[in-house]
């Protein structure tokens, strides 16, 4: 646990006057559950863009699991197990859910599907792919359409669908997003469940959920992270109150 999984030095990137990240150091330990939040236009999209390897940084360092991979692509970045969930997916409408986690699964493998048999046949594939369903809590939705998914289910399976391919950490962007009560604390249940298999960066606004969850949280601010530490530490940082936390902390 003393040494990060995913650790980040000095990383910038500006686009023309607009500083989105500015020296950002961040740390993310094997198996936990890490928090990044700040106000919007912080720098959270383009800090989790450059750590998927969608953005090229200006400058600074990324290694994961002890390599180097500041210069990997995306592609690149996840073929070693570092994926960003709700970003490198998409729902594919004219399937049913359990063909879309189906080829999720395929896609991790070094093989095609066979052109001359049932693609249902493909017995392992679609094994991997109930074993997931049953983890989302979707194994009663396997026949159905996506567009018969809620907007809670929907994100579940995209999330099922980055843990097809066993990453070593998945960068969660506001996964609780437009969800309602109900909906949201079925996904808080899933990630808290994600530190079984892997380590968690996850971006959301819901402080609530957040110092639930997070077993240490990072707050970004003007691109740079002025505290991190356990949450009852930044619960209490003067800095990250005046600058996000507010009166929130109060229902924290």
């Amino acid at each position: 646990m003393n040494t990060p999984l995913l650790d980040v030095r000095a990383l910038n990137k500006r686009f023309g006057g607009v500083v989105a990240t500015d020296g950002v150091d961040l740390q993310v330990r094997s198996r936990e559950i890490h928090a990044l939040i700040g106000p919007n236009g912080a720098g959270k999209t383009s800090l989790v863009a450059q750590l998927a390897g969608q953005l090229a940084s200006d400058s600074g360092q990324v290694h994961f699991d002890g390599a180097d991979i500041t210069r990997l692509v995306a592609h690149q970045r996840a073929r070693r197990g570092l994926v960003r969930s709700f970003q490198i997916t998409r729902l594919l409408k004219s399937l049913s859910v359990l063909d879309n986690l189906a080829f999720a699964v395929q896609a991790t493998q070094a093989r095609v599907f066979a052109a001359w048999r049932p693609v249902r046949d493909e017995q392992t594939l679609f094994e991997r792919a109930r074993e997931l369903l049953a983890r989302l809590g979707l194994a009663h939705k396997a026949d159905s359409r996506i567009d018969q998914l809620s907007h809670g289910e929907q994100r579940a399976l995209e999330v099922g669908m980055t843990l097809a391919s066993r990453p070593r950490l998945v960068l969660l962007d506001e996964p609780l997003a437009g969800m309602g009560a109900q909906e949201s604390q079925s996904m808080t249940r899933l990630i808290e469940s994600l530190r079984q298999d892997c380590a968690v960066l996850l971006i959301e606004h819901d402080v609530n959920a957040v110092f639930r969850l997070a077993d240490r949280v990072s707050v970004l601010v003007s691109g740079r992270i002025i505290a991190s530490g356990t949450p009852d530490a930044v619960r209490n940082h003067a800095g990250a109150i005046a600058a996000y936390l507010g009166d929130a902390q109060d229902a924290i």
